[in-house]
């Protein structure tokens, strides 16, 4: 079983930063691909960022230059930073656990609310 818990949201003007950091319960996270999604309301969830247990990293093409994910296996966090917010990125933002020989294979937190408005 995997705990995630995010923190970070909150309020940004335009063109301001936060950071989200997704703690993770034990040592588990390294076994997981982890990932930060997104929702805004009425849409669906999408992927914004993910570290791979490699280390290989996607981005989606709307956050590409602006966010920057890590993950600390041994504190079992993963960030996600964010620059240059824009009015299109309010959102719940939730951390995810992902891997595919494992059941479940995908763990969830609880999200945080981030909006940017001036």
């Amino acid at each position: 079983q995997v705990q995630l818990v995010e923190s970070g949201g909150g309020l940004v003007q335009p063109g301001g930063s936060l950071r989200l950091s997704c703690a993770g319960s034990g040592s588990m996270i390294r076994l997981y691909a982890m990932g930060w999604y997104r929702q805004a309301p009425g849409k669906q969830r999408e992927l914004v960022a993910e570290i791979k247990i490699g280390g290989r990293i996607n981005y989606a093409d709307s956050v590409k230059g602006r966010f920057t994910i890590s993950r600390d296996n041994a504190k079992s966090t993963v960030d996600l930073q964010m620059n240059s917010l824009k009015p299109e990125d309010p959102a719940v933002y939730y951390c995810n656990a992902n891997n595919p020989l494992l059941s479940p294979r995908d763990y969830w937190g609880q999200g945080t609310q981030v909006t940017v408005s001036s």
